[in-house]
């Protein structure tokens, strides 16, 4: 595995400890092959919000790595290694995949 990038987002301010207060939660992105390159790493923890979904995950990515918009349209993504679409729900501590297209056979 490569670095781990910045996280995303911010913590709760407060009762950070109990799970109602939450403002955020964290999530692994792993990036393969062109979303690797357009990433730059191959996983990194990101902040995002307490209902958030593939679609919301992807777009903190993307903030954080503009390089991976043009890969992120034509990816599919796995959540915890399950086939997931855009506004699927991810729950904390989940990882999110992001897989580009794959050419050969």
């Amino acid at each position: 595995m490569g670095e781990v990038g910045t996280e995303v987002g911010r913590e709760a301010v407060g009762d950070v400890g109990s799970a109602e207060h939450a403002t955020t939660q964290t999530v692994t992105l792993r990036y393969w092959a062109a979303a690797r390159e357009a990433a730059g790493v191959d996983s990194e923890p990101l902040s995002v919000g307490p209902a958030a979904t593939v679609s919301d995950v992807v777009s903190a990515a993307v903030g954080a790595h503009p390089a991976l918009e043009r890969v992120a349209r034509a990816a599919t993504f796995l959540v915890d290694g399950r086939a997931a679409r855009a506004e699927s729900a991810v729950a904390p501590g989940a990882t999110v995949e992001v897989l580009p297209p794959f050419a050969g056979g």
